[in-house]
């Protein structure tokens, strides 16, 4: 995804993507409170921010633009989701299985001060982003900001992520590998 693809052409707006499951669709790794507070406040308040020329201009386009790719990314949770096809290959060939790949993405995730992002880039390797930075190598992203996991897990960071693998949808995942 380019900046760019959050633009319509005629407005030079940005737009938040439309949830691709209903707002309780995620429980229980997300509530529908935390939907409604994540998506329809904060990733809605970027986009809004952006479009009426409020506030730091570059903070709220990459925040519309990290959301953009994390909520779509998502899908109503499953007992045993595993990555499949090329996502499959690259974290096996990278870090041998997804349950290594899964420490090394929470020690990643684990070793950020605050809040921010943790992701897989296209070519396997885990990165962080600090606030929030259009990035164009993201392949898998997870929101590693407050509203994103403490109404549903007060402070247990770790749950929230140790349950947050239930709902990637590993075919937007290939997607954006191919």
């Amino acid at each position: 995804m380019k900046v760019t693809d959050l633009l319509t052409e005629s407005k030079k707006q940005l737009v938040l993507e439309k949830l691709p499951y209903s707002k309780d669709g995620l429980n229980p790794v997300m509530s529908k409170d935390t939907i409604d507070y994540h998506y329809g406040k904060l990733a809605a308040g970027y986009v809004k921010r952006y479009n009426a020329g409020e506030g730091n201009k570059n903070f709220n386009e990459a925040g519309a633009f990290l959301h953009n790719i994390f909520f779509p990314q998502l899908k109503e949770p499953t007992g045993s989701n595993n990555p499949t096809g090329a996502s499959k290959e690259l974290i096996e060939r990278k870090y041998k299985s997804f349950d290594k790949f899964k420490e090394a993405f929470t020690k990643a995730a684990m070793g950020i001060q605050g809040s921010g992002w943790v992701y897989m880039s296209k070519n396997g390797s885990i990165k962080t982003i600090v606030n929030h930075e259009i990035k164009d190598d993201i392949a898998l992203l997870v929101d590693w900001w407050e509203h994103a996991w403490a109404l549903d897990y007060e402070h247990d960071k770790a749950k929230y992520l140790n349950n947050i693998w239930r709902t990637i949808n590993w075919d937007m995942v290939d997607k954006r590998l191919a």
